[in-house]
């Protein structure tokens, strides 16, 4: 065959081709060297100057290197689809090439992401390599995006069939050879242009899993408003399509994390803020923007996410969608394992799907299917859970953008929370069977496995749907919401107004809201569990912000504060994350609460689990100190009220007594301000801050500051580091005044947790920080000169 017709257009380009090769050669005469061909592909690949495409060597070359060079006819077939991709082309030549190049790269592609990979990493120079080396990947890009250009005023067309092709083989190019994904991601136009192909069903999928690898690299988010008719793109996407665009969406919304942990501290947030409100909205938040504009689009979430197992897409579509997973590797092992579920259950059912095997002898290796073909169960119910983990997490993101209250607004009105209700015991708690689907080299428990995945993704919405918002007596139904309201008549205060407003036709059915379904199963979990930690944040949630008595009591008659106990006492369980979620609930849950610190005191009835308890407790303070808080709050009140029941439980309360020790609230206090310092202030740690803050606006009101201030300065000296604890804590309270005092959000947070006003937070900062030295209530007051250092401007340590 001739040289491509493209590249022999003149005199000069046969020139510049016949010198690019005789400087592959090693010059005219010189021994053939391919390890130096590749080595020159590589260096043109990453300059974009010398070798960079086969085009650029004669056939006769190629040929003759081709088998000792071990290229498997490569180079020759991206000659030959340079030739038949023009402008001018008809293509069908060209979709023959592809055919013929795809097997070379899907095996490859498919040993790499299963046992064989080790075999594959032994070739010195791998098929889908020596393909992008060669040009291959900026060819393909070239002809999938021919529908862009205009030829006599006219824009091509390609066949679906020819753009699936050209999708497959990227992507198996992308698995296998490092870089290219990157290189596809700067190319933005490409990427655009990529979601234009998701309009077809043919090319939906190869498209959707090429767009989310892309974008899971890109150094910059994509904005969704660049994306030519997005409305109309996603309105047009069945429920599936919608489902797997879900996994796309996942990427495009949410804030992109650096990796970094300096990132996550709060002076680094801060400044980011400040950096953001100079730039305008974010990517991520205009992502957000332009989905919540689409007209239907979190209803279809919320059909989506409740949708039950019985009313997902019949056997035929799955099976299709089956046979695109087979010939698509980035659910190669989600096949895999469900093909081996297939089989196990086939051997008890007599009207199963038969699968055969990959590397079988039909043409793609596709199923078998008998004409009355069913669909094992597990298999339906697994389909259901991949999408739905999908659909939560991209309702769980927006549920915590800028557009919140619209959100749930959408959210209550199409009943999602009395979906999943419905399906919590079927499908999102369900048991698990023998043949549970989990991935090669994970089990049942671990967290990769798409059960375990679901039930987490489950207890992050329903965290982030209840924390300080009104709806979240949603997740009751109609029986809990009136005992809600005859808890508040029996105590003899006013009902809470958010129940009242609560609209009866959008709660929970059922014998059980959803609340109280998430308390028994949280009572039963394993105490190694991964799931502790989220069932105890997701209930927590419903109890954050304005303390209310008859939501504590709903969930104290339930048990839940012995449970807890249990758990930190006689459980004494050791993982750090659950523990600070334990001590956060419970301190939620007793706050204020006199019947609750009586039931404290029945279960934790003997001094050796009361020096269990605290020895949990002062194990980690930045873990429990929210519990000190609350407990701190809450002695205050009492001592305050005239009450037989109060002075009950006072007399008779271990942990209350406890606190109440002024040894007791210096020893935390000063434990407090000394693991924290401005530097290292994270949004899980600077609670430390606000409760030291508590212990001494309470001392303040008593009269009593300059006293803790005396008695820090004394714990100062006796450690033998004098100046560093009240140093580091003006530090801090400079800090607290920046960030407090410019955040609506955080100030209302601290007002409705403490029942302090924030008037008076800031009062207690101002006059801790006069540096007058003859205030009696002033840090500097109890400094000595030689150790001052409070001038420094830490934002540059």
């Amino acid at each position: 065959m001739a040289a491509a017709p493209a590249a022999a257009g003149s005199g000069a380009s046969r020139g510049r081709r016949a010198a690019a090769t005789v400087a592959a050669w090693g010059g005219w005469g010189g021994r053939p060297r391919p390890a130096n061909i590749l080595l020159q592909l590589r260096q043109g690949q990453l300059t974009g100057r010398g070798l960079v495409r086969a085009v650029q060597f004669t056939e006769t070359f190629l040929t003759e290197r081709d088998k000792p060079s071990k290229w498997s006819g490569i180079p020759q077939l991206l000659l030959k689809l340079y030739a038949t991709s023009h402008l001018h082309s008809d293509f069908v030549e060209c979709q023959n090439i592809l055919k013929e190049i795809s097997p070379l790269l899907s095996m490859e592609a498919m040993a790499f992401v299963t046992e064989e990979r080790k075999l594959t990493q032994e070739t010195t120079y791998p098929n889908t390599y020596i393909f992008d080396l060669f040009g291959g990947v900026d060819l393909l890009v070239e002809i999938l995006m021919r529908p862009t250009v205009s030829l006599r005023g006219q824009k091509l067309k390609i066949s679906d069939e020819m753009s699936k092709d050209c999708l497959s083989i990227l992507y198996n190019t992308c698995v296998c050879t490092e870089g290219v994904t990157k290189r596809l991601a700067e190319k933005n136009d490409f990427v655009i242009f990529l979601f234009t192909l998701m309009t077809s069903k043919k090319t939906f999928l190869q498209t959707a899993t090429l767009i989310e690898d892309i974008l899971g690299v890109k150094k910059e988010m994509i904005r969704l408003d660049e994306v030519p008719n997005l409305s109309s793109l996603v309105s047009n996407f069945d429920q599936q399509q919608l489902a797997n665009f879900c996994r796309i969406l996942a990427v495009t919304i949410s804030e992109m994390d650096t990796g970094n942990d300096d990132k996550h501290t709060l002076l680094a947030k801060n400044a980011q803020q400040k950096k953001s409100l100079s730039l305008g909205p974010s990517a991520a938040e205009i992502n957000q923007a332009a989905l919540l504009s689409i007209p239907g689009f979190v209803e279809r979430l919320c059909k989506l996410a409740t949708r039950k197992v019985s009313e997902s897409t019949g056997t035929a579509s799955f099976l299709q969608e089956l046979e695109e997973w087979y010939t698509w590797l980035d659910n190669a092992l989600v096949l895999d394992a469900l093909m081996r579920v297939a089989n196990e259950e086939s051997e008890h059912s007599q009207a199963s799907i038969v699968f055969s095997p990959p590397g079988a002898s039909e043409e793609n290796g596709l199923p078998h299917t008998s004409a009355r073909t069913q669909l094992p169960q597990s298999m339906k119910i697994m389909h259901e859970i991949m999408y739905k983990l999908e659909v939560l997490y991209v309702l769980c993101v927006l549920l915590m953008g800028r557009q919140r209250n619209q959100v749930h607004r959408m959210i209550a009105e199409f009943k999602l929370i009395p979906g999943l209700n419905n399906l919590f015991d079927k499908l999102i708690w369900r048991k698990h069977s023998a043949s549970a689907l989990v991935l090669h080299g994970h089990n049942q428990n671990c967290d990769c496995s798409p059960d375990i995945t679901l039930k987490i993704q489950f207890l992050r919405l329903l965290q982030s749907f209840s924390d300080h918002h009104e709806n979240k007596y949603l997740l009751l139904n109609n029986q809990e919401l009136n005992e809600l309201s005859a808890i508040s008549l029996k105590a003899n205060i006013p009902e809470v107004e958010a129940v009242l407003n609560t609209d009866r036709s959008l709660v929970c059915d059922g014998k059980r809201g959803l609340l109280t379904r998430l308390l028994q199963v949280m009572k039963k979990e394993p105490a190694e569990s991964s799931f502790r930690f989220w069932q105890a944040r997701a209930v927590e949630s419903f109890l954050r912000g304005t303390t209310s008595y008859a939501d504590q009591m709903f969930l104290l008659k339930r048990g839940l504060l012995e449970h807890i106990l249990y758990c930190i006492v006689d459980s004494e369980c050791k993982s750090r994350d659950v523990l600070q979620s334990y001590f956060d609930l419970l301190g939620e849950l007793m706050k204020f609460n006199v019947d609750a610190f009586k039931r404290f005191n029945k279960y934790i009835n003997t001094d050796a689990k009361f020096q269990v308890f605290l020895k949990q407790i002062n194990s980690s303070l930045v873990d429990s100190n929210m519990l000190v808080r609350c407990v701190t709050l809450s002695l205050d009140r009492f001592e305050n009220q005239v009450d037989m029941k109060v002075a009950e439980v006072l007399s008779e309360c271990r942990l209350l007594a406890y606190i109440s020790q002024v040894p007791t609230q210096m020893s935390f206090l000063f434990r407090l301000i000394n693991i924290i310092h401005v530097q290292t202030l994270t949004q899980e740690n600077v609670s430390c801050l606000n409760t030291s803050l508590v212990i001494l606006m309470l001392a303040r009101r008593k009269e009593r500051l300059p006293l803790y201030l005396r008695l820090l300065q004394r714990m100062e000296h006796n450690k033998k580091y004098p100046g560093f604890l009240l140093n580091n804590f003006h530090n801090l309270l400079r800090f607290w005044q920046q960030h407090y005092l410019h955040k609506d959000k955080d100030s209302t947070c601290l007002e409705n947790s403490s029942c302090i006003s924030f008037s008076y937070w800031k009062e207690t900062v101002s006059i801790l920080l006069n540096p007058d030295r003859q205030s009696p209530s002033a840090l500097v007051s109890y400094m000595e000169e030689p150790y001052m250092d409070i001038d420094r401007d830490f934002t540059e340590e």
